[in-house]
């Protein structure tokens, strides 16, 4: 205990409040130890401390990203079942909390893990070789169609990034969604725009970048992207197995980007192909995806390659 309580001091403190700050090479006279409590959640002992120019108190748990949650211990559960195609009211059955609980740790989670994947993105090789294309799904109703963009490095099949947006739709369906729902956007362009943005650090010179036939895709890759080479494919039948995904027969040459498709499908409830759990909320998805990217990047592809 006193080994702990000596390393606790040592280290710099500031006051989440008046930001004062006790650093080593300072006496301890603005912050001072306050003894400890004991969580009871899950029974870790936490430092108190005292500022003394502001009088009040805070912890060693005060700047924690978890603050203040009461059932903590369950946010990793909640994070593996999530993206392993478990839905949250399901999820909330079994653990047995509220079924807000499971909303609001989805929202924690998923704006939390993109933190982390932006933090990450700094200590992964510049990508020589991508793939990107839309996979096609819906908030609420066939008739309000969203689009999910993503970028996936071909060699490691490790996610770029992604956008979700709204579209409009189409064929038999288009006039009874304006009917229904009124004239719906078309986000692709924008999200598209905003993605090529975000991963441009993120390619090495020359990049060779693949995708479909879409006549939309051409001319902001050139514009984003003047010294990569794109090439495209031209769009295949999906295999039954694979429902649209995987492509049926020979060769694929965007293998990479469809089998990571087909692998959210498999994971994220919400994109099932028959399911009645559908995205409410465009947003709710976008935290979703977060989600699994952070496990498919970070414990998905490192439990391949052992």
């Amino acid at each position: 205990m006193a080994k702990t309580l000596h390393l606790c001091l040592d280290m710099s403190i500031s006051c989440p409040y008046c930001k004062s700050q006790n650093s080593p090479s300072k006496s301890r006279a603005l912050i001072v130890a306050a003894g400890y409590f004991t969580r009871r959640s899950d029974n870790i002992r936490e430092q108190r401390f005292t500022c003394k120019p502001c009088k009040r108190t805070f912890s060693t748990a005060t700047s924690k990203i978890c603050y203040r949650q009461r059932k903590r211990h369950i946010n990793p559960i909640i994070f593996g079942t999530m993206v392993s195609g478990i839905s949250q009211r399901r999820l909330a059955f079994l653990l047995q909390v509220n079924r807000k609980t499971a909303i609001r740790r989805l929202a924690f989670l998923g704006i939390a893990s993109d933190r982390v994947l932006k933090e990450l993105r700094s200590e992964y090789p510049l990508a020589t070789d991508i793939q990107f294309d839309e996979l096609e799904t819906f908030e609420h109703s066939k008739l309000k169609p969203l689009s999910v963009m993503t970028i996936v490095e071909t060699e490691t099949r490790r996610i770029l990034g992604f956008r979700v947006a709204r579209i409009p739709a189409k064929g038999l369906l288009a006039k009874k969604s304006v009917k229904k729902y009124g004239k719906r956007i078309d986000e692709r362009k924008k999200c598209r725009r905003q993605l090529f943005e975000e991963i441009k650090p993120l390619l090495a010179e020359g990049c060779i970048i693949r995708s479909d036939e879409n006549p939309h895709y051409k001319n902001d890759v050139k514009e984003f992207f003047p010294n990569s080479s794109h090439k495209t494919y031209l769009g295949r039948r999906g295999c039954v197995v694979g429902q649209g995904e995987l492509k049926a027969g020979g060769f694929d040459p965007l293998f990479s980007l469809n089998h990571t498709y087909a692998m959210k499908r498999a994971n994220i409830n919400r994109l099932f192909r028959r399911t009645w759990n559908t995205t409410k909320k465009p947003e709710c998805l976008t935290l979703h995806l977060a989600m699994y990217t952070l496990y498919h990047n970070e414990f998905l592809l490192w439990n391949k390659a052992r």
